[in-house]
């Protein structure tokens, strides 16, 4: 029985991003190639945890008080048909990047731009935007690195300065391929330029985006699970931005939310994708902080 509802779970979370091509299916042909953070990254501990489910709720959330990058959004995506896609894609392009051999990097970089090409227009505010320009890429880029960090400090592990700002360093270098700008060095710059950003402010676009994550149409077994994610990310988000996005933290969401994490690290333990790029790059690993494979 248990074994049973532990198969269960992990079926309901995993199949949430099997809706897109999976990551790293051809990492072993890369034998010791590190890819961009390598095994001794603070990046592979951070997001290959559980905490980076809210990690990612939290991350378009903030993306949202952003009038420009959610006009993008909503006026070029295809979220609300296909949310799971969406989410799939998103899924792909962060593992590829932070665990993959520089081939698989370079791959997922180069889809994340070619599907920008193309998205501009101007925002309901009369400010032009393009999702290629650095200034956009950044908000986007930035606000899903603090995101990860956030919720692993959180949810995850404590980390030291010193390692918090690693992990942004790690992840500025995913940044720069994909050509965004500014991209702070230290997690203190960071949080300071994401709080204290000059261009956020309510709009039609983050309104429907934060009503849609809200409620998403998904299937009745996960969205329960999700809404506790969901309410444990905005308990996340600093009060500059949660204002901007009308948002208040409901009572209790922190504790629901913790223990979801609790349960959802001990079934699920750590990503595959972390043990996959392990073995890619020849490194010894304790098998046990990893679920059996199970064909």
């Amino acid at each position: 029985m248990l074994h049973w509802a532990k198969t269960r779970v992990i079926n309901s979370v995993s199949g949430m991003f099997a809706h897109a091509e999976m990551p790293l299916k051809h990492t072993g042909d890369f034998p010791g190639d590190p890819g961009l953070c390598g095994p001794d990254s603070i990046s592979w501990r951070v997001i290959s945890d559980v905490s980076v489910f809210i990690g990612g709720i939290r991350a378009l959330l903030i993306q949202a008080a952003h009038p420009e990058v959610v006009a993008g959004v909503d006026e070029h995506s295809r979220y609300r048909d296909d949310p799971l896609g969406r989410l799939s894609r998103t899924s792909f392009y962060v593992t590829s990047a932070t665990f993959g051999a520089m081939p698989e990097v370079k791959e997922a970089v180069n889809l994340v731009n070619s599907a920008h090409q193309g998205v501009s227009g101007t925002s309901h505010r009369g400010q032009a935007y393009s999702a290629s320009t650095p200034d956009l890429a950044a908000w986007v880029h930035n606000s899903l690195t603090d995101s990860f960090l956030e919720a692993y400090q959180r949810f995850g592990g404590r980390l030291s300065h010193a390692h918090a700002d690693q992990f942004v360093v790690e992840q500025s270098r995913v940044g720069e391929m994909l050509g965004a700008s500014p991209l702070p060095t230290t997690a203190g710059e960071l949080r300071e330029w994401i709080t204290g950003h000059p261009a956020l402010a309510p709009s039609p676009g983050m309104r429907a985006a934060v009503r849609f994550l809200q409620n998403p149409p998904i299937p009745a077994a996960q969205k329960a699970g999700y809404q506790i994610l969901m309410n444990g990310a905005i308990t996340t988000i600093p009060r500059e931005i949660t204002s901007v996005l009308g948002l208040t933290p409901m009572p209790g969401a922190k504790v629901s939310s913790t223990g979801m994490v609790l349960g959802l690290r001990r079934i699920m333990k750590n990503s595959p994708a972390w043990q996959a790029a392990l073995e890619r790059c020849g490194v010894s690993y304790d098998p046990r902080l990893f679920r059996e494979q199970r064909s």
